[in-house]
């Protein structure tokens, strides 16, 4: 979380949409825990939040079909 308060924009958005993926756009890094670099081939990428992709760690929808829930804030 960014505790500083300056007009510099963050160089990367991650936004949690309501019952699907985690949408991350801009300048971004996406590593395996071993530190192996994924290829996330655009700067735009939709993350998987349900656990069932067949692609993770990328979405493929399949949280629709397990009817996934998830809120967009901490709290839901």
């Amino acid at each position: 979380m960014r505790t500083d308060d300056t007009s510099e924009p963050a160089a990367a958005t991650i936004t949690p949409y309501e019952d699907g993926p985690l949408l991350v756009r801009g300048d971004f890094d996406l590593v395996t825990p071993g530190g192996e670099r994924i290829d996330a081939r655009r700067g735009t990428v939709a993350l998987c939040r349900c656990g069932k992709s067949a692609l993770k760690p990328f979405c493929d929808g399949t949280h629709k079909v397990v009817n996934f829930r998830a809120g967009t804030t901490r709290e839901g």
